[in-house]
């Protein structure tokens, strides 16, 4: 459920989004972290940008590490074969490790996807218990990233829109057993709604410091969400900001602000992701975008225009 307000009911939007800001860099920053636009989570660097790696298939190695040497520090991507080439990802890291990176330069998100939401070629057994499952699908993440340890892992959607299943349950107390054994520094979840996020707060031994969301302008940019996850520390992770929502980064209101900064449309977009408290995601394919994405700090968007931005998908 998303929170709709009434015009002239007394919210200031430019208000609310710099109030979610400032609770964001609250949450996230504590001025140790070395990457450009970056922030300290829990002690754990992360970048201000996240390249995403979905839909890409035999290009995503080629196309991961091109964004790893362009500059991005953040990689996504899934134990979902459906979606995701996670061993592309892999191959792309190792690559750029061999390139001089260090892997403590990086910081690599992937994630656990309950059965319905994979195709037949599943990395684990389908019969096995849903905390094996997590067990089996991370100790396959491991093998196809090189890595020795995860600085993400998220409960790649929960099993109903409404509500948390048992099987969530259980594969959330497995990604925690993960975590608490050092093979996750952080864990988070996607696709929730604001009813799932409470109710995973409530159960959870370790807090979730992620959730991911695809993030719509006509729902306020998922604002309702957004609070509930700056009320408890949870940081918000936004895909899709520009595929799901073509008619504003196209539409009159970005396109000025562009102008006057001397930027595109995309790049205001996740400047003001950025500023109102999101942590963005990119997918792009184009090297050219990769640098525009990358350049969002370079400029800053004043209060009258992010509360602009802030409301320009809603009818």
């Amino acid at each position: 459920m998303v929170v709709r307000r009434r015009a002239g009911d007394g919210y200031d939007r430019g208000c609310a989004a710099a109030r979610l800001g400032s609770a964001y860099d609250d949450v996230m920053t504590d001025g140790s972290s070395e990457h450009r636009g970056g922030t300290a989570i829990r002690g754990v660097r992360v970048p201000g940008l996240l390249y995403g790696t979905a839909w890409k298939e035999d290009a995503t190695e080629a196309l991961a590490f091109g964004a790893l040497t362009t500059g991005f520090r953040g990689i996504d991507t899934a134990n979902q074969r459906k979606h995701y080439h996670e061993a592309g990802v892999g191959r792309a890291i190792a690559r750029a490790l061999a390139a001089g990176i260090r892997r403590d330069e990086l910081f690599v998100q992937t994630k656990f996807t309950h059965r319905d939401g994979q195709d037949h070629r599943l990395p684990y057994d389908a019969a096995a218990p849903v905390g094996e499952q997590v067990a089996q699908s991370f100790a396959s993440s491991l093998a196809h990233l090189g890595v020795d340890r995860i600085d993400s892992l998220v409960l790649h959607g929960p099993s109903l829109r409404d509500r948390l299943a048992p099987a969530d349950r259980e594969a959330w107390r497995a990604i925690e057993a993960i975590a608490e054994a050092g093979g996750a520094a952080l864990i988070g979840i996607s696709n929730v709604s604001i009813a799932q996020v409470r109710e995973l707060v409530e159960l959870a031994r370790i807090p979730p410091a992620f959730v991911q969301n695809r993030c719509y302008a006509e729902r306020g940019w998922d604002r309702a969400v957004r609070a509930v996850c700056a009320e408890h520390g949870i940081v918000y992770q936004a895909f899709s900001l520009l595929t799901a929502n073509r008619d504003v980064v196209a539409g009159r209101a970005v396109r000025a602000i562009a102008a006057r900064h001397g930027r595109t449309p995309a790049q205001v977009v996740f400047r003001f992701a950025r500023q109102v408290g999101m942590l963005p995601l990119t997918g792009t394919t184009s090297p050219q975008h990769m640098r525009d994405d990358l350049a969002i700090d370079e400029f800053e968007l004043t209060a009258d225009e992010v509360a602009a931005i802030d409301t320009a998908g809603e009818r």
